[in-house]
């Protein structure tokens, strides 16, 4: 037996030992069937993390929206990848060093497409504002952007702003710095809490999402979850893998049930697989 073998039946063995308290109440709709996440909206043809990519999102039907939020200097929840918004707008510096007002000031969208010059910065708050307007049913999953900078407070104030309203939209979070994980949900202890992991060989990430009990699934990088389908098999948490954008990943996610995809390619990834559902009749 090789040795990553070992280690994979030893996980499989401590996963089945501790059982893991599989009495989580999962919502049947977020683990019956691979659910499609729009990754940043539908970042493959809109800027992304902009209203524009979600809107694009909700007309295609994806099942979730995944997006990141930071906080601003003014303490505003800012929806932008990077730290710094260099890459995807007209400006630069860190995002923690400006005031909300002047992150509106610059253009999110040219750079990805003349036509999308007006769009800005969005603010969560606008984010929330569009999905309920749309009239938005699905699974928002926000990424808490902690894993570089430590922004004090941003997860008492996540929590507050997404506890404050009836939205028509389920919400969950996620986060590769387990210590946001276990603050957002002391303060908000009803919603689904998810680790995102980037290689769960060393199984120390999968170890900590698989054995405490306020984690409710894990969200690996797909090449690794890949690589390793017996890892796949030996989870007792839903996985929801990133970013699944080639068709034969896309595919391969569906075949093997897992419980999420996060993908650039939000109408693609539905049309395949209505067809597996259709050849499947």
């Amino acid at each position: 037996m090789s040795g990553f073998t070992k280690i994979v039946f030893k996980l499989h063995n401590f996963l089945d030992r501790n059982k893991i308290k599989n009495n989580l109440k999962f919502k049947p709709s977020l683990t019956s069937k691979t659910l499609v996440f729009a990754h940043r909206g539908s970042k493959s043809n809109c800027p992304e993390n902009t209203l524009a990519a979600f809107h694009e999102a909700v007309r295609v039907h994806a099942d979730g929206i995944e997006l990141d939020v930071h906080l601003s200097l003014d303490n505003e929840l800012i929806v932008i990848h990077d730290e710094k918004i260099d890459r995807t707008t007209n400006g630069k510096g860190l995002v923690k060093n400006m005031n909300a007002v002047d992150l509106k000031k610059f253009d999110a969208g040219s750079w990805f497409n003349p036509k999308f010059t007006d769009e800005k910065i969005p603010t969560l708050s606008e984010v929330l504002k569009l999905l309920t307007d749309l009239s938005f049913t699905g699974y928002l999953n926000i990424e808490i952007k902690t894993d570089k900078f430590d922004y004090p407070g941003i997860e008492k104030k996540l929590s507050d702003l997404m506890k404050e309203t009836k939205w028509p939209f389920s919400y969950i979070y996620s986060s590769f710095n387990f210590d946001s994980l276990k603050k957002i949900h002391t303060f908000d202890s009803k919603a689904e809490v998810n680790y995102l992991t980037k290689n769960l060989l060393t199984l120390k990430s999968h170890y900590k999402g698989s054995s405490t009990d306020f984690i409710s699934g894990i969200h690996p990088r797909r090449t690794y979850a890949f690589k390793h389908p017996l890892l796949l098999k030996s989870s007792k948490r839903p996985l929801r893998l990133w970013t699944v954008n080639q068709e034969t990943e896309i595919r391969q996610a569906f075949q093997q049930h897992v419980a999420g995809i996060i993908t650039d390619f939000p109408e693609r990834a539905l049309e395949i697989r209505r067809e597996i559902q259709d050849q499947s009749k």
